[in-house]
């Protein structure tokens, strides 16, 4: 359980939009990547690109949906970037992420984002390789509900 990344992070915003910021390519396009191609079913894309010159890095290329359930969750293969690539991406199975979306008690038109990301190996270069995602996560997260915050998306 100590290898799991685990990001919680509470938004302005219903279940509905925080889980369509997850599902929706322009909307995924304003907060995380250059370029999502996503099918949001289960075993559909869930393609990202930061590089879009060179599509086969910096992406999750591949990647599929491993389960979804509207406004509860979506899980998905994931990839690393070029400094994680040569034995994250080759990896069986590819490190995993699952993200749950629910109610904040105290105030329902807030969301509560918990993202799991798991499959991480017991090496040092797993461990700079999750250390790195811990941030990304983080960051990405904050970029999130800051845009959802000052009605930047949706």
């Amino acid at each position: 359980m100590e290898n799991i990344v685990l990001i919680k992070e509470v938004i302005d915003c219903s279940i509905d939009v925080a889980f369509r910021c997850f599902t929706i390519n322009e909307l995924l396009e304003n907060w995380l990547t250059e370029k999502a191609d996503i099918n949001p079913k289960k075993g559909g894309k869930y393609e990202l690109f930061w590089d879009l010159k060179n599509k086969e890095i910096n992406s999750t290329l591949g990647c599929k949906i491993t389960g979804i359930e509207k406004n509860k969750y979506i899980s998905f293969d994931w990839k690393g970037p070029i400094d994680f690539q040569s034995f994250m991406n080759f990896a069986d199975p590819l490190t995993h992420v699952i993200v749950f979306f629910s109610n904040n008690n105290k105030d329902p038109n807030m969301t509560i984002i918990h993202l799991f990301h798991t499959g991480w190996r017991n090496d040092t270069d797993w461990q700079k390789a999750r250390d790195y995602f811990e941030n990304a996560w983080s960051k990405a997260l904050r970029n999130l509900k800051e845009k959802l915050e000052n009605k930047l998306l949706v």
